[in-house]
């Protein structure tokens, strides 16, 4: 099966910064290929680059006030509950990982982010992921209290004018 040639929504940052107001994506990853994380062709292996797309994530959840203090002084987090990954190109060691984020969606207890994941400035992967906000002693989801759906809210609109790729939504082994 090919992967249809996929157009960039924007171009990586030389330098990481976190969204500032401006309709541009979240951008502050940025991680060099470990070699823990090479399969033994001597590429970041498909798990690999999961946890780089988790960790940029992270760095979402934690600018919009829901990540790991936020668990400890609320008693909730962001749970993932589905991710889809395109693989598009290869990773090796040293090579620069950055990437590129959109909050895509949102209500009042999931939000579904969409990054690009560059390999030195090469669009190498995306992965589009759906998190749902848990009442961690209930053990259920349960809205976003006012203050973090602000800032969830904020970025949404902040992100609302930004381009969509054709599959950002479709799934696996879906045909553009």
């Amino acid at each position: 099966m090919t992967q249809p040639v996929t157009q960039p929504m924007t171009q990586p940052m030389s330098e990481p910064g976190a969204l500032d107001g401006a309709a541009a994506p979240f951008t502050a990853y940025r991680q060099k290929v470990r070699p823990e994380w090479l399969d033994y062709n001597g590429h970041l292996h498909d798990a690999g680059y999961a946890v780089v797309l988790s960790a940029a994530h992270e760095l979402v959840l934690e600018s919009l006030g829901l990540s790991a203090d936020y668990r400890a002084s609320h008693g909730a987090s962001m749970f993932t509950v589905e991710t889809h990954v395109r693989y598009l190109a290869e990773c090796s060691a040293g090579q620069t990982l950055t990437a590129s984020t959109v909050l895509v969606d949102a209500d009042r207890k999931r939000l579904r982010l969409y990054s690009e994941l560059y390999a030195d400035h090469r669009l190498a992967a995306t992965g589009e992921s759906l998190y749902v906000h848990v009442d961690t002693s209930a053990g259920r989801s349960a809205p976003l209290p006012d203050d973090r759906r602000a800032r969830v809210d904020a970025m949404l609109h902040a992100h609302a004018g930004l381009p969509r790729p054709p599959h950002l939504g479709l799934g696996v082994g879906a045909r553009l």
